[in-house]
């Protein structure tokens, strides 16, 4: 046997020949322990810098420094090699847990896998096929794939049965998201999302078991060579066709998504009246891919499905031309290549850039007012998203209770959206899991919830999806631009300035930047700048929160008279956010624990006015911090920000000082 690479690609699977380790090489525990040091261990992900670095490397061509965070090498160190296998075993160990009556189980367990498009993937889904296979687990390997769409593959999982093709019990998929390229890691899931919190716990702490042992190597070697060869060469040699069917779920998936229907007429209904409203007033589209997963996913068929013109660009797997974060700079190239597009074609008006995975996607518009191409903030996308979706239920005349679900550090605008439709806004800690986990909890209780997501970062979710993904958002948008009723004259943007006792404003010939112009104003801070992601001293998060508390509580009485006089602010209350849900915590800020911390400020009225938000970040070594103000200006979300992160770093400097004593 020898290398086996994708049939289209061109790019190596794997060599089903060549086991990852063997007795001359293993690596000591020191090592293993030196290696695991920094990984970092979430529901959100499990990821570290993997990229062996060199002084031969390749390196991202925006790194003049040469980092080893923006390594392009394939290859793994021999520990790393040790940790992949250990979180492979305990995967297998719990995804054969979920289908074991007694002590048998009940079949072989189905796994589908997948990486993005890091150099370091091949290596590590190598090593992940291999235990699986050699802990009797069948690996359906769908090599480079879109988080959103090994996701809708592993959905169908509910409703077939189990000797279906489209049947599986589980995914691992290898993505460090919008860390940049040397990084990568696992998420791991059943149906179509992401493990949770409580759910992931036992695995983080299984491999932290594993990762101590002083036979680690040892039982990692073992479980290499027990895979057997042929199945190996088998999974490997068979990408393609699977490929084909996580290609087929996600375009069925993609449907339902958009179109809030089930059943396949109903979904033709709306289908076809976007495709025919692109056809009377044409709809154009830049993806600018940055070399991400998406390269291989539906989305010019899916698009083009819609009536939508789409232009691709740097469309081959890791053709990575700027950051891998979607954010500020990196939205550049998409922005020049839209306002290139309509000048040739005035019905080009978005631009998306997807993160490596493939799970977001940030937007630039044209701006007619401005003549030129512009991104959208992260808050103002998640806003326009759930306008269009709460509009969408109104024009679907939905008479439940709706409710919308959102992450701790979304602004306060989402709130008065909603109260617009009726809705209520509920609110969980940062991370895709506890926002889907609290919105799957309302949905048994009884209400509809069409949007959630998280608004800090942009990224919607759309039921029945439970992952965040770029088609969400690009439908959303396109319906709240496209969509009208021909009999009624309903659209969702005067659907929506109707619930604003607004209609007045209406006209038929509105434009993107109309819609914005009738947003609630608010300020809030972009989670991706740098002075929202703090390096603190302090490793005790819940000292640093008491601390801050005390801090807070000693400057409330002049900073008082300061909000009072600068915005109307009279009074606070403390928000702690746990996994999925938020309680408030005034009398105890360290309730908060690791989860997010938000202090809202409060008019004469009564009405909110502000907030300050701080969280550890679950899946980078970073504290972050933010400030959301109603009628404010950018200046105003700068002078609360840097007030609260004065407040944080002292708090930071006191918990360190008392660590010091104590120790």
């Amino acid at each position: 046997m020898s290398l086996i690479t994708h049939p289209f690609l061109g790019l190596a699977v794997g060599d089903p020949a060549a086991i990852p380790l063997n007795e001359k090489n293993l690596p000591s525990s020191e090592d293993i322990a030196d290696a695991s040091r920094s990984l970092i261990l979430s529901a959100s992900g499990w990821r570290k810098v993997f990229a062996q670095h060199r002084a031969s490397d390749q390196f991202a061509p925006w790194d003049i420094d040469q980092s080893p965070d923006n390594s392009l090498s394939p290859a793994l160190s021999l520990s790393d090699r040790v940790i992949v296998a250990g979180m492979a075993l305990t995967f297998s160990s719990y995804i054969k847990g979920t289908r074991t009556i007694g002590s048998r189980h009940t079949r072989r367990p189905v796994v589908l896998l997948g990486i993005d498009t890091r150099p370091t993937g091949p290596a590590i889904a190598d090593i992940f096929a291999r235990v699986l296979l050699a802990e009797g687990c069948e690996v359906r390997h769908l090599f480079i794939v879109a988080a959103p769409e090994i996701m809708a593959y592993a959905a169908q999982t509910t409703s077939l049965p189990v000797d279906n093709e489209f049947h599986t019990d589980g995914f691992a998929y290898i993505s460090a998201s919008h860390n940049p390229p040397g990084h990568n890691g696992l998420k791991f899931g059943i149906g179509g999302g992401v493990l949770s919190s409580e759910e992931i716990a036992p695995l983080i702490s299984e491999l932290r078991t594993f990762l101590a042992n002083p036979e680690a190597s040892r039982i990692a070697l073992t479980e290499l060579e027990q895979a057997d060869t042929r199945a190996l060469a088998d999974c490997y040699g068979n990408v393609a066709r699977w490929k084909r069917y996580s290609h087929s779920a996600y375009m069925l998936f993609a449907h339902r998504v958009f179109t809030d229907e089930v059943e396949l007429g109903q979904q033709e209904r709306v289908l076809g009246a976007i495709a025919h409203a692109c056809e009377v007033k044409p709809f154009g589209v830049i993806g600018e891919l940055n070399g991400s997963a998406r390269t291989m996913s539906i989305d010019a068929d899916w698009l083009g499905a819609l009536g939508v013109s789409v232009k691709l660009l740097n469309a081959e797997p890791r053709a990575f031309a700027h950051r891998i974060v979607p954010e500020n700079e990196s939205l550049a190239d998409c922005a020049d290549a839209l306002a290139s597009a309509h000048r040739e074609d005035p019905a080009f008006l978005l631009g998306y850039v997807p993160d490596c995975d493939g799970d977001r996607g940030n937007l630039v518009y044209y701006s007619e007012r401005l003549k030129g191409a512009v991104p959208l903030e992260a808050q103002q996308v998640f806003a326009l998203v759930c306008l269009s979706e709460l509009a969408y239920l109104r024009w679907k005349e939905e008479a439940r209770p709706v409710a919308v679900v959102v992450n701790d550090a979304t602004s306060m605008r989402i709130e008065v959206i909603a109260g617009a439709f009726g809705a209520r806004v509920f609110r969980a800690e940062t991370g895709e899991a506890n926002v889907v986990n609290l919105a799957q909890r309302l949905r048994a209780e009884g209400w509809v919830v069409r949007i959630l997501g998280e608004g800090s970062n942009g990224g919607n979710i759309t039921h029945p999806s439970r992952v965040r993904d770029p088609l969400s958002t690009l439908g959303s948008m396109i319906r709240l631009l496209r969509l009208n009723d021909p009999s009624t004259g309903a659209s969702c943007f005067r659907l929506w300035l109707r619930a604003l006792g607004q209609e007045g404003r209406y006209t038929p010939d509105y434009t993107l930047d109309d819609i914005i112009d009738s947003l609630p104003g608010w300020a809030t801070t972009s989670a991706f700048e740098s002075y929202a992601a703090l390096k603190i001293a302090a490793q005790d998060k819940i000292a640093l929160k008491r601390e801050y508390q005390r801090v807070f509580l000693d400057r409330w009485p002049l900073l008082r008279a300061d909000l009072e006089r600068r915005y109307g602010i009279l009074s606070w209350k403390a928000f702690a956010s746990l996994g999925p849900g938020e309680f408030e915590t005034s009398d105890d800020f360290s309730a908060s624990k690791n989860g997010g911390l938000r202090i809202v400020f409060y008019d004469g009225s009564g009405a909110a006015k502000a907030f300050f938000w701080m969280r550890a970040s679950g899946t980078e070594p970073v504290f972050r911090v933010g400030a959301d103000i109603r009628d404010g200006t950018s200046a105003d979300e700068s002078w609360l920000r840097s007030l609260h992160t004065e407040f944080v770093l002292q708090a930071d400097l006191l918990a360190a000082q008392a660590k010091n004593i104590v120790g």
